[in-house]
């Protein structure tokens, strides 16, 4: 009956390689090797392990610095923007690792035939267990490819309350996306629902967003002088563009007022909305009150029907009123 196989061919050479150079040494590992464990044809020794987990160590090591001095450099290429360089980073970190695999299986020098079934199990967790993360890491590297969703970008979430508000994707993951909102709540979303979903990018092609800001209007003003001062208003806002130009439009009658809607340009979505509608209505309001053009409030007619009730309460409320007499 012949012996065991070592799994771990890769630890037998650097035993014998001890041996041969100091008898001390050599006399401390073969003692190491001889704690093993044996199941058939497979036979792992205390010396094994302690090869295999060192090998192990070193080749993570060199592969995390690799990484980590890849991704440094890619940085440095001006020739590539903000998404060809994340593809180049996450192209660039698969083949590190997948080499850094091969490279560990073959100095540690493991009898693949020896894990079939492990390599099996392996298979089936991978079809079954981890189908989401492959497919997210799939959908991630064809959305940088095709660049419908890059870093900068700034697209509309939905919160768990279902109320929509808009933030700017950060980093694109292997899993996930994450995208940070102007209250730095930050989203995690998979890759695959954005590939898979409607997405609303506010920067896909332009970064031009247009700002509706609602205004009403008492029916006494000028309405000439009302619109111009609108136009100036969003004229005077900071991040207001000139071109295009902002525009009012009047969106109908009102029961207390005429409405209006001032149409403003932004090219910085990600510095958020609500301020630039802030901005705009405190320059209107100043000048709304420089102008004397009135802001409307709610009024209310109350039309009384002739009735016998009606009277007695009128009637009620005189004798309260009258004076008493002398």
């Amino acid at each position: 009956m012949s012996a065991p196989a070592d799994t771990v061919s890769g630890a037998d050479g650097l035993r014998e390689d001890i041996a041969e150079r100091s008898q001390t040494i050599g006399g401390i590992v073969n003692r190491l090797d001889s704690f093993a464990v044996e199941l058939g044809d497979w036979r792992v020794s205390a010396f094994d392990v302690l090869f295999a987990v060192s090998a192990i160590l070193l080749v993570l090591g060199v592969a995390m610095l690799a990484t980590r001095l890849t991704r440094s450099g890619l940085r440095r290429v001006t020739a590539l923007d903000g998404t060809q360089a994340v593809l180049a980073e996450k192209l660039a970190t698969i083949i590190i690792w997948v080499v850094t695999f091969l490279i560990g299986v073959d100095l540690i020098g493991i009898d693949l035939t020896a894990l079939t079934v492990f390599s099996g199990a392996f298979g089936l967790a991978i079809g079954f267990g981890l189908q989401k993360t492959f497919g997210n890491l799939i959908a991630g590297i064809i959305l940088l490819l095709d660049k419908s969703i890059k870093p900068g970008d700034v697209i509309a979430v939905a919160d768990q309350s279902g109320q929509q508000t808009f933030g700017q994707i950060r980093r694109i993951g292997i899993r996930a996306v994450s995208v940070t909102t102007r209250d730095e709540r930050e989203y995690l979303i998979p890759n695959e629902n954005l590939m898979v979903n409607q997405v609303e990018n506010w920067s896909y092609s332009s970064k031009n967003v247009r700002v509706q800001v609602p205004v009403g209007v008492s029916y006494s003003a000028d309405m000439a002088l009302a619109e111009q001062l609108m136009l100036d208003a969003a004229a005077k806002a900071r991040r207001v563009l000139t071109t295009p130009p902002p525009t009012v439009w009047w969106n109908g009658f009102g029961d207390n007022a005429v409405n209006f809607t001032i149409h403003c340009w932004i090219n910085d979505p990600e510095d958020g909305v609500g301020n630039v509608k802030s901005d705009v209505l405190k320059h209107l309001w100043a000048l709304f009150r420089e102008h004397g053009v009135e802001l409307p409030f709610p009024q209310r007619d109350l039309n009384l029907r002739q009735s016998e009730a009606l009277d007695r309460v009128i009637a009620a409320l005189g004798e309260r009123a009258a004076p008493p007499p002398q």
